[in-house]
């Protein structure tokens, strides 16, 4: 039927994006992925696995063409988020640019190693991607369950609907529960 296409979209209230922000935070912050996982508590471990949500959450949104205006929001917030915490830490402000452009380009070069991986059939591609992003080093060690999370929550993502992610609800799989 052709009246959806007329309907008048429901702009993202503020209290939604960051709800969504919020909760790739919140699931970054999960301890089980430093403990359990092998993920480095680090600035740099906290940074990735941002991104890694970050990712996933913006990959379900962009899939559905009514909430692309969402992700990009949720994008913003997460821009917002990274020059706030480069303030806090001491950068300069002639130096938050600069550092803002790597932050943007880390982001951009995951996503597209990140989307790569997902499509390909082969669990090695998703592996790879994540030793070298998430554990910087040639040490597979417990990528292999990182990456069945990845599977899982992309799985998780999927089911949820329009409606379920226009008023900031996600749920990410519970860690102690991923088996390889």
């Amino acid at each position: 039927m052709i009246f959806p296409l007329f309907r008048r979209r429901r702009p993202a209230r503020p209290d939604t994006i960051s709800a969504l922000y919020g909760m790739i935070v919140a699931q970054a912050r999960m301890p089980a992925f430093y403990r359990d996982y092998g993920v480095p508590d680090t600035v740099d471990g906290r940074f990735e696995l941002i991104v890694l949500h970050m990712v996933l959450l913006l990959e379900r949104l962009n899939g559905i063409p009514a909430l692309r205006s969402l992700g990009q929001n949720v994008f913003d917030r997460f821009c917002q988020d990274m020059d706030h915490n480069l303030r806090e830490m001491g950068v300069g402000d002639l130096a938050v640019p600069k550092q803002m452009r790597g932050i943007g380009q880390a982001f951009y070069g995951r996503a597209g190693a990140y989307r790569s991986a997902l499509a390909a059939s082969d669990e090695a591609f998703l592996v790879k991607a994540l030793v070298r992003n998430i554990y910087g080093s040639g040490d597979a060690g417990p990528s292999g369950r990182l990456a069945a999370y990845v599977r899982q929550a992309v799985e998780q993502l999927k089911v949820l609907d329009e409606d379920t992610l226009a008023t900031g609800t996600v749920a990410f799989p519970e860690l102690t529960s991923v088996i390889i």
